[in-house]
């Protein structure tokens, strides 16, 4: 099992091929990429020398693991076109969001192993965090092929409960926008304080990304992290207290609250 299609050509797509070829186990060869877009096929043809085609049945058929990489509205109709050539030897992977595998298979008109994937936009940076949930009986081998696949973009996990899908979604899908404006909320108070925009972006961005890594090796629980960094009366302390008293942590929680119930309203909409 070797063989990638992705069925659309966007940068998530351009991502995963980035990271396939990054990870040293994929060559050109393995690679094929179908879209509606001429000019987005010349570009990765050019650019990475994969095998393109306006076709997405001839992608399927050139695959081992084909990967829907195309937005939720435009899904049904790329299902339907390649449901003739969609046999039961081959693994197909759905990034499209809050589009649960049962309407995937209603859609493609037979059983078929599937797993359902949410990357996020860090994936462009070989960053990201995926979950994956296989909706199908996948042997060993196959599970560890889908997220070798992702976990090529940057950390990929397992997800065993399908509905949890939109909590994912909410964290690691809508997470980036949540994060990009703490970063630029920091930058702004440094801004009003005097420091120029470039340096307080740079500053809030690095100290974002160094805390992260931090957390991620085992260096202490975000509690901690916090503690280790609050001296008694000191400049965080006040800091924190500003933060509590205008509800920080209350409106995140209810940013992801609200996230994931509006991606469950879209999935019951999209079926």
């Amino acid at each position: 099992m070797k063989r990638v299609g992705f069925i659309g050509a966007g940068n998530m797509a351009e991502a995963m091929v980035r990271g396939l070829f990054s990870s040293g186990s994929f060559k050109k060869r393995d690679i094929t990429l179908s879209d509606v877009d001429p000019e987005r096929l010349s570009y990765m043809s050019s650019r990475y020398g994969v095998f393109t085609t306006p076709d997405n049945s001839e992608t399927v058929m050139n695959s081992d693991v084909a990967i829907f990489s195309v937005k939720p509205q435009v899904l049904s109709h790329v299902c339907r076109e390649v449901r003739n050539v969609a046999t039961t030897d081959k693994l197909y992977v759905s990034i499209a969001a809050g589009v649960r595998h049962s309407f995937i298979k209603k859609l493609i008109g037979r059983e078929i192993k599937l797993a359902r994937v949410m990357p996020n936009t860090p994936s462009l940076v070989l960053e990201g965090a995926s979950c994956v949930y296989f909706a199908e009986s996948f042997s060993e081998e196959e599970e560890k092929f889908v997220i070798k696949i992702f976990g090529s973009l940057g950390k990929a996990f397992r997800l065993e409960n399908e509905e949890l899908m939109d909590v994912v979604t909410a964290i690691s899908g809508s997470g980036p926008a949540f994060v990009s404006m703490f970063i630029e909320a920091l930058s702004d108070g440094a801004v009003k304080m005097g420091l120029s925009r470039k340096l307080a972006i740079e500053l809030a961005a690095q100290t974002v990304l160094g805390t992260s890594k931090m957390i991620q090796e085992g260096v202490g629980h975000p509690a901690e992290i916090k503690d280790m960094v609050t001296s008694p009366g000191g400049t965080t302390a006040s800091g924190i207290h500003s933060l509590e008293r205008a509800s920080f942590r209350a409106a995140v929680i209810s940013a992801v609250e609200s996230a994931t119930n509006r991606s469950l309203e879209l999935s019951e909409e999209e079926e």
